[in-house]
């Protein structure tokens, strides 16, 4: 275990070494548009995933008012 420790640890160093060693530099434009495209596409899946689950949340709140409803004593 402390063998495969060391050798993680190792490589881990001397990776992150050779990447600063060979740094160059990045020529290259981040346009302002870009992050409105990273949380149009989080807000798409967020949406996506509520559509397609909008059938088992209906149905937790459903079930909530049902046993309230139900609840001896009460008038239907």
């Amino acid at each position: 275990m402390l063998q495969k420790m060391k050798y993680f640890a190792v490589s881990t160093a001397l990776v992150v070494a050779l990447g600063i060693f060979f740094e160059r530099p990045a020529h290259a434009y981040v346009d302002a548009g870009s992050s409105l495209l990273v949380f149009q596409s989080i807000s798409a899946m967020c949406t996506g995933i509520l559509f397609y689950s909008r059938r088992r949340i209906k149905a937790l709140f459903l079930r909530s008012a049902r046993k309230q409803s139900t609840t001896p004593g009460s008038v239907l």
